[in-house]
């Protein structure tokens, strides 16, 4: 092994600690989550202790992938590993749903930085041909965390308590210091002088983000679909939003570049990746509560019930990464993957309270394989199709609508989860109670040790109300799977770039028209790529016969 191939090892290692830590922070609480909002008398914001940290890595997604094109990954991997410790730590002593929503945020604004500079390094010192395969075992990190999360989550329930789901995260984010400091050496970028930030953009982008994940959480559930207040918010969204665009198209350094767009993989797979997303975290992020709640497992066995979808996914990311590695087509994979994930869902939607666990289990697999032949691939392909200078950046426009994608499927779930279990509730315990026992069985309080310690009749009125409360939403998941496909049969097939570019410093990073001239001789080169392709296979025998003079 070479020097720099050692290296290179090295950062990926590091890399990969901080991308674990990022996604254990998503996961860890899945398990735990009737617990403490048993514990802090908040069912009706059980949603918000997901959605707070998807919708704030969600925000700054797109800041940390600017400004790390612009000054250099490390110093701001440092500072987003900070955030999520100074997160980790007010969760731990959170004594209220606000102050646990408050810190989940903190974790969030941190958690973003992780998973985009984690991946934006990467493509500084692996080229995309390669990096298929580097990119398939990020995709087996997130489903080692994802396993990792409900199963540390549901020991510590069961343990210690749920607030060290928060604690265990102050050791990792030490190792993720060490190793960003040791490991991470590319060096800072060089400007000639200070770059313009683009603030409006940024507040523009929070302030339309934000407003459409209130309007989707509360509507329908905290107050009417055309209440004054979710009517504003969605026009507030799209007021912001399209100030952002305009503000954007006149930005020294817009966050992000309306360029990007101007590009039909980004385009595709960006539409494709916030689909799948939502689907994703629509359908896994409250099957750990219905495992409980329905089936009457533990909460560390309910996180152990999610390892074969999470096995199944490290598989298909680890392989669907090396294929690409060493074939260079990246098309057909995440096109298979998103009919495997409309299967899965169907499957899940068959779920009922007699399904046996082991069914359940491979429902969730299948669902796990499609998303491990898809995610980390598209990602893949965004990158390969811009110039190094503007990698953070693309990585992180596209990542920032995934996540949206993820805030959506677990807002809009959880609300319509919430609002449904409690009219469930209410009609299936009917004529079981008098009114003043009604009274005392709130499903806001609900927790499985509660549940399950019920008499017959009851338990089996609340487990199922859990069942027509969450399964029928995954069939309204399927359409999604199925655009998603879709989309993906117009991705046009570049060749993967097999070096990595040098990157330009001084003024150069700074200035739009520089970043465009570089995307422009970017594709000029990719063409020329595509062409020498087709001429080796239109004449097969001259390209064997001069492979040896060639190389």
């Amino acid at each position: 092994m070479t020097k720099h191939q050692n290296s290179v090892n090295l950062l990926f290692a590091g890399l990969m600690m901080t991308q674990f830590m990022s996604s254990l922070g998503q996961t860890v609480l899945s398990s735990a989550l009737p617990t403490i909002v048993g514990e802090l008398n908040g069912v009706e914001h059980m949603a918000w202790v997901i959605t707070a940290f998807i919708l704030a890595s969600t925000i700054v997604m797109p800041i940390y992938g600017k400004l790390s094109d612009l000054m250099g990954r490390k110093p701001l991997l440092l500072s987003a590993i900070v955030l999520f410790l100074i997160g980790s730590v007010l969760g731990g002593i959170a004594d209220s749903m606000e102050l646990l929503i408050a810190a989940r945020a903190v974790q969030g604004i941190g958690g973003g930085g992780l998973m985009i500079l984690s991946q934006a390094a990467i493509a500084d010192v692996i080229p995309a041909r390669e990096r298929g395969k580097y990119m398939g075992i990020m995709g087996a990190t997130f489903a080692v965390s994802s396993v990792a999360g409900p199963l540390l989550g549901g020991w510590f329930t069961e343990g210690p308590g749920w607030r060290w789901a928060f604690w265990i995260n102050l050791p990792l984010g030490v190792l993720s210091i060490v190793a960003t400091m040791l490991f991470l050496r590319k060096p800072v970028r060089a400007l000639q002088e200070r770059p313009k930030l683009d603030i409006l953009g940024m507040a523009l982008l929070s302030v339309a983000t934000t407003a459409l994940v209130l309007a989707l959480t509360w509507g329908g559930s905290l107050y009417g679909w055309t209440s004054p207040l979710v009517v504003g918010l969605y026009v507030t969204t799209a007021v912001t939003g399209a100030l952002f665009v305009w503000v954007e198209s006149k930005a020294a350094e817009p966050i992000m570049p309306l360029f990007l767009f101007r590009d039909r993989n980004f385009n595709l797979t960006t539409l494709a990746a916030l689909v799948t997303a939502i689907a994703m975290f629509g359908a896994i992020g409250y099957m750990p509560t219905y495992l409980q709640m329905a089936g009457g497992y533990s909460a560390s066995t309910a996180g152990l019930l999610m390892a074969p979808m999470m096995l199944a996914l490290l598989i298909t990311a680890t392989i669907s990464g090396i294929v690409v590695s060493r074939t260079g087509n990246y098309k057909n994979l995440p096109i298979i993957g998103s009919f495997v994930v409309a299967l899965g869902l169907l499957l899940m939607a068959r779920i009922t309270v007699d399904t046996q666990v082991w069914v359940i289990c491979a429902a969730m697999s299948v669902l796990g394989m499609g998303l491990g032949m898809s995610m980390q691939i598209l990602t893949l392909i965004v990158q390969n199709s811009f110039p190094l200078k503007v990698v953070g950046t693309a990585t992180a426009s596209t990542n920032y609508f995934r996540q949206v994608g993820s805030t959506l499927g677990s807002a809009v779930v959880g609300s319509v989860f919430a609002s449904r279990l409690t009219g469930r509730v209410e009609e299936n315990l009917a004529g079981l109670v008098d009114s003043s026992a009604a009274g005392q069985l709130d499903a806001n309080s609900f927790t499985p040790a509660l549940v399950h310690e019920l008499p017959g009749p009851l338990r089996d009125a609340v487990v199922l109300s859990y069942n027509q409360a969450l399964i029928p939403i995954y069939m309204w998941l399927i359409p999604l799977a199925i655009v998603a496909a879709v989309l993906l049969f117009f991705v046009r097939q570049k060749p993967l770039a097999t070096t990595i570019e040098e990157s330009i410093s001084g003024s150069a990073m700074t200035a739009v028209e520089g970043v465009e001239q570089a995307i422009h001789d970017f594709e000029v080169r990719q063409i020329g790529d595509e062409m020498d392709h087709a001429v080796s296979l239109s004449q097969p025998s001259a390209a064997g016969s001069g492979r040896g003079e060639r190389s």
